[in-house]
């Protein structure tokens, strides 16, 4: 048994199965979800699990250093990529967001330890009978995205960063009945 939102490809199977809501703390990933999960907004999930492994190869499998380094014409070359989401303003978001998580880095910080420190490091694990009952976003997700905005960070709205959550396994909301929780 799975949720049942992971049942529309093989692609979103493996992602739910091995992915979705395990604790996580690699950098890379989690840069990675972040870019992600801004790129998804407005959009279904399966849209961007199918264009995951170009997007991977268009951000240089989310290098966050070179991300954060990008140039005008590379910012210009992603924009002509028909395999990512096109928006001008996800693309911006990603590069700036990965200036910032760079110089979280230069400071001794990393971006996982930051998210992970609003749960005190211990993953929450909720319990749903039913898909409908999922928040789209919870006071913890308004409260991380308005200290992420102070910051700096864009696309980073509560509902945006619930998702992000539970990507990086900050939240577990597999289904109890979920054979993956």
């Amino acid at each position: 048994m799975r949720c049942s939102w992971a049942n529309s490809s093989k692609e979103m199977q493996q992602y739910h199965d091995t992915e979705w809501g395990k604790p996580n703390h690699n950098e890379t990933y989690f840069f990675e979800m972040l870019t992600l999960e801004g790129a998804q907004a407005g959009l279904s999930w399966s849209t961007i699990i199918n264009r995951r492994a170009t997007y991977r190869l268009a951000y240089d499998n989310f290098d966050i250093d070179k991300v954060a380094h990008y140039t005008d014409a590379k910012r210009a070359t992603l924009l002509q990529d028909k395999g990512i989401i096109r928006n001008r303003l996800k693309v911006d978001s990603s590069i700036s967001n990965a200036k910032i998580i760079e110089e979280m880095h230069q400071n001794g910080e990393k971006f996982s330890d930051y998210i992970w420190n609003f749960v005190d490091n211990k993953p929450i694990i909720n319990h749903y009978s039913d898909m409908n009952e999922m928040p789209a976003q919870t006071d913890l997700s308004q409260r991380i995205s308005k200290d992420m905005k102070k910051r700096g960070f864009r696309f980073v709205g509560p509902t945006i960063i619930y998702s992000f959550l539970q990507a990086v396994g900050v939240i577990n909301d597999h289904l109890d009945s979920c054979d993956f929780k």
